[in-house]
């Protein structure tokens, strides 16, 4: 048996691997589990219930919720085996985008995960005429929930099941994903069955995952990485499990000891800083191992002739202090798979060097999402790039210029459909020949990895007449221990400035081995001795910088950057223009003359 649609994914389970435990969650203090039977008997009960609601193929419903569970993913397959278009929405939107959203895909019914996301939808369902109703994904007292959703399927439903099933094509549209953006009303992006399955089939064959593996699933499904990747565990067997609400990445890792899980770069951050916390907490002798073999880390290169010495050092690094980030991790993480954004090459290398491998790779909602990724396999890697392109996608630089980089342009059978009712929109994001033109800038290195360099929106020029693309540079400035996050700036100006947000426990602790007084972040910031540490910090990182790119003047901040204040994308992208119109009047301070 093989699949080509995406509600052929758990049948295909059940032939070839059938799992006791295909999905499961902790609620409380029981475990919701799932067999991969059980499994798809639940989504025959949602395609019932929905065939009863009179949704026909074609309609349009939307899944709304904060957290991945089992039933996400009944609600989503049950779905689209009746032709059900699926459309997820981040619980992160804004009242405006949600509305958008709503209203332009003519959203029937809407599913939501928790009572503040119905009241959310609820609010609006006067101004969404086509709405008919909304359901909680969990029976709440008062509200139409799960119960009054599914339905046991009759012999009549499984009739009209196989009928539904027969009629929808793999090319057919499967779901409507509406992109996140920094900037104006979110685009829906239109993928079929096969975008998303070809994509799977290209992908599964790249990583060590398979029906012997537990891997975690803690992204939102909404984020179309984390939602493929899921597919992908399913079309491998891998069990799924789900987080429990109000716990942290950390605490989950530990209880749930998974193998692999994906993840976007800024919580691997907030995973070495929480090591680097729980590790200060050791002692001095602790933290003075710990730093020692975070240096040895940091110069991980398995590919590179390194002196025997160094391979010693690194033996002791994980016998002394690595094994203990491995516990902390639950104790048995193989691998794990980043994306979004760019990942800091410190951060790769050293969980690397400690024994828990780091694959970037990259792609957009537009490409299904996976264009190209680092491998697990030796030498199929390489940190500071997003990989090989992954077999069946074409990939090549336009326009060459300075150091032979240009716009990235992919083809391939998993370049979506176009965007929901935006045809002119649609014309204007592919070239000639059906190339799709991702906006990013970036060029191949090493003959076949392909390297990022830039967003060919956030490049800017400053005054001197040099471009500078702010993301890579961003990502080097984190390689300090005491900067976070950084947001870098200059259009038209004189030079490049930053704005910082701090490591605060890393400064805490520089500050009380250099008997700084500590108070609270928002008065440190201004502490003469902090400003020097980062004016010295950052004549350090500028050593290695060309001249127009180094850093001249920034300014730090206490407040990080979050999706609740609107400065970051539910993908955790900075919103890098609302981030500086924030701090404008501090910006051009930096740009007085003394």
């Amino acid at each position: 048996m093989d699949y080509r649609r995406l509600f052929e994914l758990f049948p295909y389970q059940q032939v070839r691997f059938p799992q006791k435990i295909a999905l499961a969650q902790k609620k409380g203090l029981k475990w919701d589990s799932y067999s991969t039977e059980e499994s798809i008997q639940q989504i025959n009960r949602v395609s019932a219930g929905l065939l009863d609601l009179g949704l026909k193929k074609g309609d349009k419903a939307a899944i709304y919720a904060h957290i991945g569970s089992p039933r996400w993913n009944f609600i989503d397959l049950g779905m689209q085996q009746i032709g059900v278009i699926v459309v997820p929405i981040h619980s992160t939107v804004t009242d405006e985008h949600l509305l958008h959203i709503l209203k332009e895909a003519e959203i029937k019914y809407c599913f939501v995960s928790k009572r503040e996301l119905y009241d959310n939808v609820q609010k609006l369902e006067k101004r969404t005429p086509e709405m008919k109703k909304i359901f909680t994904m969990d029976q709440l007292p008062d509200l139409p929930g799960w119960n009054d959703l599914v339905v046991e399927p009759t012999e009549k439903h499984y009739e009209v099941f196989q009928t539904l099933r027969a009629a929808i094509h793999e090319d057919d549209l499967a779901t409507i994903i509406y992109t996140s953006g920094t900037t104006g009303l979110p685009k829906g992006v239109m993928l079929s069955h096969k975008n998303l399955v070809t994509n799977i089939k290209a992908t599964i064959a790249l990583v060590p995952i398979n029906c012997d593996k537990r891997v975690l699933s803690y992204l939102p499904l909404s984020h179309i990485f984390e939602r493929m990747v899921t597919y992908a565990y399913i079309a491998v067997g891998a069990t799924i499990y789900y987080p429990q609400e109000n716990r942290s990445l950390q605490e989950q890792l530990k209880i749930l000891k998974p193998q692999y899980f994906t993840t976007v770069p800024k919580s691997l951050e907030d995973i070495y800083g929480y090591i680097s916390s729980k590790s200060r907490k050791r002692g001095l002798w602790w933290r003075v191992l710990n730093k020692w073999a975070i240096r040895i880390g940091e110069r991980y290169n398995d590919r590179v002739r390194m002196p025997p010495v160094y391979w010693i050092k690194l033996v002791l690094a994980n016998i002394l202090v690595f094994w203990y980030w491995r516990r902390q991790l639950g104790g048995k993480l193989e691998g794990i798979m980043s994306g979004a954004a760019a990942l800091p090459i410190k951060i790769g290398k050293v969980f690397s060097a400690a024994g828990i491998e780091i694959r970037e790779g990259y792609g957009l909602t537009e490409t299904s999402p996976v264009v190209s990724m680092n491998r697990f396999e030796p030498g199929g890697y390489r940190f500071g790039t997003v990989g090989i392109p992954i077999p069946g996608v074409e990939v090549k630089i336009d326009k060459k210029e300075e150091e032979d980089e240009g716009e990235i342009l992919v083809k391939g059978p998993n370049i979506m459909l176009g965007y929901y009712k935006q045809e002119d929109l649609s014309k204007k994001a592919f070239q000639e020949g059906g190339w799709f033109k991702t906006g990013d800038i970036g060029k191949f290195v090493h003959k076949r990895f392909l390297k990022i360099t830039g967003r060919k929106k956030a490049l800017f020029k400053t005054n001197s007449g040099r471009y500078i693309a702010p993301e890579p540079l961003e990502t080097y400035l984190k390689n300090s221990d005491f900067i976070d996050d950084t947001i870098i700036g200059g259009a038209n100006k004189p030079f490049v400035t930053a704005i910082i947000y701090p490591d605060f426990k890393e400064l805490q602790d520089w500050s009380e081995q250099n008997k700084v007084h500590w108070t609270s972040p928002q008065f440190m910031i201004y502490n003469p001795r902090i400003q020097k540490l980062f004016h010295q910090e950052l004549d350090r990182l500028n050593e290695k910088l060309p001249k127009f790119m180094q850093v001249k003047k920034f300014i730090l901040t206490y407040q990080p950057w979050t999706i609740e204040s609107g400065e970051m994308t539910p993908t955790f992208k900075p919103i890098r223009e609302k981030i500086k119109e924030n701090y404008s009047k501090e910006l051009e301070k930096l740009y007085l003359k003394p």
